[in-house]
Order: C-alpha cells, then structure tokens, then sequence
C-alpha cells in the first residue's frame, strides 16, 4: 500500500515583521508536530550545514521526519549536503542547483555527474523546478527532459507558472508542456501562484481560478505518479507558503492573509485528495 507524507517548510515557519524576533526553532518543531505533519523540510546550502545538524535533536524529539531543499552552487557543495542529509535521516533531497548550464546539453552532463555522486544514498533524490537554479524555466526543463528521459522532479509549479506568464484557461499547447513536467513528477511543493506572482493569498476572489487549477495539477500529478509505482512507496508533498517578499504585504509590511492557516487548509486539501485517489490509505 502506498502512504503519503506531508512536511512543511521550515522557512515557511518565518514572520519577518519589522522590528520582532523569529520564534526559536523548538516553537515551530512544536506547532509543526502538533498539526499533524509528517516531517520538516529545511533549506541550506554549504555554509549553513551546521545551523542545519544543529536541529537533529528537534526532529527526534518532535518524531518529525527530514526533508532537504538542497543549494548546492558548486560541484563541490554536493557531497557535504548530502552527507548533512544522510546524518539527518532525510527522507528525500530536492536539488535547487546553483549550478546553471547554458544548454541542455551540457546540463545532462550535470546531471549525470551528480547521478552517479547521489546513487550512492538510500534516499531518493529529485531536482526541483525551480527559478534561478538548474532547471530555471519550463523551455528549458523540457529540453532537459528530451536529454535525459528518466529525469525525476520536484515539481514546484509556481515557478513555472510565473516564467512563462501563463493564462487561464490553459491552452492546449500550455496543458501539454506541463502534462510532460507532471509524467516526471515524483513529489509536489504546496504554494500557488498567478501568472504574476509567485505566491497568492488563499480565499482571495481574483486568484480562485489558479487555486482549482493548481488543485487540477496536484491531483493529476498524485494520480499519474500512483500508477507508475510498481510496489508500495511513499510520496512526499511539501507545504512552503514563503515569508516576505514571497508573500504579498501592504505599505505598513503586514502580510495580507494567515499563511499557518492557509498552510493547513493546503494540508487538508491534499489528505482529501489522497483519500479519493487511495481510498485505502487511512
């Protein structure tokens, strides 16, 4: 049987109010584990390695599982991350690679290399779609696609949705490029966009389109890796609702909607749709 895992960002967990301190990261390990999260994800590149090891006793005493957004900018930074990653007992590793080849064809060299580096670790490792990184826009990653057929993702939509300005409703040209990206999708990130911005508030009117079509995605994206997998395995949805700039705010820097509760509305969302794609699940 397969089982899902849903972690929640631990970036997402910042404020950045003017003028307040951030709660201790004990705080957010304690509201994470006690909604009902299955992990946390952190983000470090290579120089924030031991501000990461140094949250190992949180996720052992919180029973919270690792998953690593990984920022390698360098070949070199890989190694160290995924040996941070190996000690923490991650889950997956996504990578968001500094790293940015110019054509496709030298990025299948990348991404052969660092193959052969991460085969090496039990968890599985995707790369991430994802702005200012390896895979920076859809073109491209598509072209990549064609280059290394096998190539599994983390699909962190938004970004895509954003470079290329998309507009609902999908066309048919629109809907079959990331029908390409999901059939490689092997985990999902929980943010919404418009074709204008990176993250929207929940609830708001003007953005109710992209929230059913963001839904459309995750499911299709859930069901169609359902039916790739040939024995039980566990999919892996992250919820990262970023702080500012990511959210949108007013003149005085107050965010303009809750970003918890819109995290666990997201969480709800995808506990329901696993239920109706997995009915066995619970």
């Amino acid at each position: 049987m397969h089982t899902l895992e849903i972690y929640q960002s631990l970036w997402a967990m910042e404020a950045r109010l003017p003028n307040q301190a951030e709660p201790s990261p004990e705080v957010h390990f304690k509201k994470i584990a006690d909604a009902g999260y299955d992990g946390i994800c952190l983000d470090p590149n290579v120089g924030e390695i031991a501000d990461a090891l140094a949250l190992a006793p949180l996720f052992r005493q919180f029973e919270l599982k690792c998953m690593i957004n990984a920022f390698p900018n360098r070949d070199e930074d890989l190694i160290p991350l995924l040996e941070m990653a190996r000690t923490l007992e991650a889950q997956q590793v996504n990578l968001i690679s500094g790293v940015m080849p110019m054509t496709p064809a030298e990025a299948s060299k990348l991404i052969h290399r660092w193959a052969e580096q991460t085969k090496h670790y039990s968890f599985p490792v995707l790369w991430e779609t994802h702005r200012n990184a390896t895979l920076n826009d859809l073109f491209f990653t598509l072209e990549v696609l064609a280059e290394v057929p096998d190539l599994k993702l983390c699909g962190d939509l938004s970004h895509f949705v954003v470079d290329r300005e998309m507009q609902l409703p999908l066309n048919a040209t629109d809907k079959a490029r990331m029908d390409r990206i999901l059939a490689h999708t092997d985990s999902l990130q929980g943010r919404i966009s418009s074709n204008q911005q990176i993250q929207v508030p929940l609830g708001f009117p003007q953005f109710s389109a992209w929230e059913q079509q963001f839904k459309d995605w995750w499911q299709q994206g859930i069901y169609q890796w359902l039916n790739r997998q040939k024995q039980p395995q566990t999919f892996r949805f992250l919820i990262e609702l970023g702080p500012p700039p990511y959210a949108m705010t007013d003149a005085q820097q107050q965010e303009l909607s809750d970003r918890w509760r819109e995290s666990t509305l997201i969480k709800d969302w995808i506990e329901n749709l696993w239920l109706q794609l997995q009915p066995n699940r619970f």
